[in-house]
């Protein structure tokens, strides 16, 4: 269920990316404005990034093969640390750059209204149509956390890019207009070239912000506390268990995780009942932890 809406909130934000982008670039070449161009790059990356992660959700459901024993559930994630690298290519260092010429060699912007109108519109799609129900699906997730701990915590990379991407978009947005503004009430331009490089910098903080998080996840995260101590109270309650030793978890997606336990069994079982004990086990494991797609139970003696 997870991962089909945040497959929802990747094409909604790509549908409203498409529209604002082809908006900003006709609004830019009427009004020669370099924040409205800026927000012109900066939503054409953001709809590269939605392709990158459309493509990533795909390719993750893949299924093990010889090749890949584990699946392709990683490819989400190596997806979505692309994101970061074209939000800054493509988005920080030209917006900034192009900012940073039109500070050197200020032009005057016409047509302040269509500016405006072009940037209320955009405010209007990238709230109304992506940002608010990436908040939505967001705090539904997190439920009772802090909204740090809870982004820290998810292992869904797409929900996140879009939040961040969105986030972003929508300030993005005010950052423009007031760049343009001020260009206009002061008669001075170069607060335009100001707004479109304040636009890359905050690109660049996005990018890295994401390229942070999904690292930790390409990597390989281990599974949350909470479903950690779920999984160990489910195989100790089992009443051939006498204790666990390592309890080793890894997501291999955001709804795959591989779990690997030592357990300790009883003196005195026999084999078969060690068998049977390990399917019992490996039963418990997956109804406290439906996403645990590979389990691995190893007795301590044999280790």
């Amino acid at each position: 269920m997870a991962g089909s809406e945040s497959r929802t909130l990747v094409l909604l934000a790509l549908l409203a990316n498409v529209l604002i982008a082809i908006m900003k670039f006709v609004a830019a070449a009427i009004t020669g404005s370099a924040a409205m161009l800026a927000e012109g790059f900066h939503s054409t990356a953001d709809s590269g990034n939605q392709l990158f992660l459309l493509r990533g959700a795909a390719v993750s459901r893949y299924g093990p093969n010889v090749r890949h024993q584990f699946g392709r559930g990683k490819e989400l994630y190596f997806w979505s640390l692309m994101v970061a690298v074209f939000l800054f290519v493509g988005g920080a260092v030209v917006s900034f750059f192009q900012g940073y010429e039109r500070f050197r060699h200020p032009e005057e912007t016409t047509n302040l209204a269509w500016s405006l109108g072009v940037l209320a519109v955009a405010a209007a799609f990238e709230i109304g149509i992506a940002f608010w129900p990436a908040v939505k699906e967001f705090n539904y997730r997190r439920g009772s956390r802090k909204v740090w701990i809870a982004i820290r915590e998810s292992k869904d990379p797409a929900l996140m890019v879009v939040l961040f991407e969105d986030s972003a978009a929508v300030i993005g947005v005010f950052i423009a207009a007031s760049g343009i503004l001020l260009a206009e009430w002061t008669g001075n331009p170069r607060w335009d070239g100001a707004a479109s490089m304040t636009i890359g910098g905050l690109l660049a903080v996005v990018a890295f912000l994401v390229a942070f998080e999904v690292k930790s996840l390409l990597v390989g995260e281990s599974a949350s506390r909470q479903v950690r101590s779920e999984i160990r109270a489910a195989v100790l309650s089992h009443p051939n268990v006498e204790s666990i030793g390592r309890l080793l978890t890894m997501h291999m997606g955001p709804s795959e995780i591989v779990v690997n336990l030592d357990v300790d069994f009883k003196d005195g079982l026999t084999g078969a009942e060690v068998e049977s004990t390990i399917d019992e086990i490996e039963a418990s494991v997956h109804q406290v932890a439906p996403d645990a797609s590979q389990i691995f139970v190893e007795p301590e003696s044999a280790r």
